[in-house]
């Protein structure tokens, strides 16, 4: 599929529930309003919408959420889109904080990765930038993940006078472990203040000081725009996701669909579109709306824009990660 900028849409980051087991502080705070599940999408509808975009171009999926495997099915529903024909990919994005109980059943769907939020590698940091969760459960979730096999990668959000200085451990974890870890730099999408934000120019500076070895990698490793970094010799690697300070909008390949049902072109802006009322008409004409939600994809976003005060106020979890 193309938008009406001639870019190729082939991703699609589908989101199954609002709800998390964490509260972390720029996605979910606590007392945030719930989605009533009946307004959430079925697994049934999920996977029409999903079958549907694949016959248009979708060919490889990102199951989020909120935290998907609070949803009970999220397992069988990742089998049921690996099925679709014209699916390359169906992955998982994930806080790894129930992660272990569903790997082995995740691996007999065919999952072909899992993303595992770590933005702390201190176990009461961890806690307070989660509101609660483990850090010994997550780096138990890793660990487990790299031994079944499953392509894993890290997702490492950096705030300002919150964990900036673990840059350097967090990068240090990914050499250990021969994992890729990105850095990705905040985005100011609900509550997020984007004056928390970190550059990744900032992050390479560091990078590269401690490490003047590392250089870049132009090897594939994902679906997005993450700019990725090796070591000679070492497995692991750094990817750095520049939404603010390295503008990719000239080559996005994605939209979203949010649990409950509205494609989200971009996430700079509130508007979508609402396939709801489609799936109640035939296969055609979800289809013809489908496209019409990808023609509304803007050019680029404008979140580095002074006075920007027109975008998505819903919370990260409200829309998908």
């Amino acid at each position: 599929m193309k938008d009406s900028f001639g870019r190729t849409i082939d991703y699609l980051r589908v989101s199954v529930t609002d709800r998390c087991n964490l509260r972390c502080i720029y996605c979910m705070p606590e007392g945030c309003d719930k989605v009533s599940m009946a307004q959430i999408l079925t697994y049934e509808e999920i996977e029409r919408i999903c079958r549907i975009a694949a016959s248009a171009g979708i060919s490889k999926i990102k199951v989020t959420g909120g935290e998907p495997l609070v949803r009970l099915g999220c397992c069988h529903l990742i089998r049921s889109l690996k099925s679709i024909e014209g699916v390359k990919e169906v992955t998982l994005t994930t806080n790894g904080q129930i992660l272990g109980r569903f790997l082995d059943e995740l691996k007999d769907a065919g999952i072909d990765g899992i993303n595992i939020s770590l933005d702390s590698l201190k176990p009461e940091r961890y806690s307070r930038l989660t509101g609660g969760g483990s850090l010994g459960k997550t780096l138990e979730a890793i660990d487990l993940a790299r031994a079944s096999g499953i392509r894993t990668k890290i997702n490492s959000v950096l705030l300002s006078g919150v964990n900036e200085d673990e840059i350097l451990s967090l990068a240090g974890f990914a050499f250990r472990t021969g994992l890729l870890l990105r850095f990705i730099e905040l985005m100011p999408i609900g509550i997020a203040d984007s004056s928390l934000g970190i550059s990744n120019e900032k992050v390479l500076k560091l990078l590269l000081e401690k490490w003047p070895d590392l250089e870049a990698d132009s090897t594939p490793w994902g679906n997005g725009p993450a700019v990725y970094y090796r070591r000679p010799g070492i497995r692991g690697g750094i990817g750095l996701i520049s939404a603010i300070h390295g503008k990719f909008c000239a080559g996005c390949n994605r939209i979203r669909l949010t649990s409950q049902g509205q494609i989200k072109p971009c996430l700079c802006y509130e508007e979508g579109f609402d396939l709801k009322p489609y799936l109640r008409e035939s296969d055609a004409e979800l289809e013809a709306a489908l496209k019409k939600a990808i023609l509304m994809k803007p050019l680029e976003h404008c979140f580095p824009e002074e006075g920007f005060g027109s975008g998505e106020h819903r919370l990260m979890s409200q829309i998908g990660g």
